[in-house]
């Protein structure tokens, strides 16, 4: 990335930030956010060895106009989770002059895995954004003392999507890792790691936590364009499917006893597993014309090579009637729908708390 590039970046979302209508004093509470492409806000267009980037055409172009870093046509789902609680677009850690973090901070990086081996070298893992998150803490306590930032973190909401990396990594980067122990056993080794971190941050004064249950990977459309020319790695679809499905039974029973051992700790599950089901199932229900194929890409369901890359990518007139925009990542209109659901949300979708009722408890 240019020198250039990154001042203008900058720049934009400084602009962005200090021109928000959602911009006020008495915001809710700040948005500390962990994970994966899902979440990232533009963290790894400032890593030097990371292919997995979207700052570039034409991600950004309904909602910024231009590239941030963002993993879609637009915002993603702590954008709109941070208007909810009225704030403004949470920055990304590596951003360069990047101070402000009273309104949280966003560690995100795609391809991150609560494995430090997963896609290691081209991600942000997540051991290392609690590093990062511990440094902030650091920062705000010099900035502010000891006694607001104990205030300040604990009112604070923690987002986090992390494990679907985990469970890809093994096939497409033919690691043998999975060779070594059971489906069992590698679920709870990803979860366990994300466990850690989770009690580290309560340590560090964190009390209320947003997990996701993790979506089939089947589902995308780049598993299904490298089904359908036979270039899907051996086991993918039935193992990485059978890994999610333990995944996400094995969550809520682990942050059940987490919250038995913590004092204090709260937190919500979203599942996104059914929620994505339902609109692949249903696209007309929830206003979407086409759910298996991206918006852009190229080959079969618009799944291969990496949208705005690609020499023949192909690019589709409306993003908001995807549900997908490339092989892997959701339009910004399935983002606004899942962070609905996840601010408001029935218990049927995110329990035992939405996050609305979350920063009540």
């Amino acid at each position: 990335m240019s020198r250039l590039f990154s001042y203008l970046l900058v720049f934009y979302s400084y602009f962005l930030v200090s021109n928000s209508s959602n911009i006020k004093e008495n915001y809710v509470a700040p948005l500390f956010i962990f994970g994966d492409s899902l979440y990232d806000a533009g963290n790894n267009n400032y890593l030097k060895s990371a292919n997995n980037k979207a700052n570039f055409p034409p991600y950004g172009e309904t909602f910024f106009k231009y590239p941030t870093g963002r993993f879609s046509d637009g915002r993603i789902i702590p954008d709109f989770i941070a208007g909810y609680l009225n704030l403004p677009l949470i920055l990304p850690y590596l951003q360069p002059g990047h101070q402000e973090h009273k309104y949280g901070v966003n560690f995100a990086s795609g391809g991150a895995g609560a494995l430090v081996q997963t896609f290691q070298g081209s991600a942000i893992d997540l051991n290392t954004q609690l590093n990062n998150f511990k440094n902030v803490k650091k920062h705000l306590s010099k900035k502010i003392g000891d006694t607001k930032t104990k205030a300040l973190l604990s009112k604070a909401i923690y987002l986090f999507s992390i494990g679907t990396n985990d469970y890809a990594s093994p096939f497409l980067s033919n690691s043998t890792i999975l060779h070594h122990y059971t489906n069992q056993q590698y679920v709870g080794i990803v979860i366990g790691n994300l466990t850690n971190v989770v009690k580290e941050i309560y340590k560090n004064g964190g009390r209320k936590f947003g997990f996701m249950k993790l979506l089939d990977l089947s589902f995308v459309p780049s598993s299904r364009a490298l089904e359908q020319t036979n270039r899907s790695p051996m086991g993918f679809k039935e193992q990485a499917t059978i890994l999610v499905q333990l995944h996400n039974k094995a969550l809520p029973k682990v942050f059940k006893g987490l919250k038995k051992e913590l004092r204090g700790f709260k937190y919500s599950i979203f599942d996104l597993y059914t929620s994505a089901s339902e609109r692949i199932n249903n696209p007309s229900k929830y206003g979407f014309k086409e759910t298996k194929t991206a918006c852009c890409g190229s080959g079969p369901f618009r799944g291969i090579g990496q949208c705005g890359i690609t020499k023949d990518y192909e690019l589709c007139d409306n993003p908001s009637e995807y549900l997908f925009f490339d092989g892997s990542h959701p339009t910004e209109k399935s983002n606004k729908q899942i962070a609905k659901l996840m601010w408001s949300g029935n218990p049927k979708v995110i329990s035992p708390y939405n996050l609305k009722t979350l920063l009540e408890a």
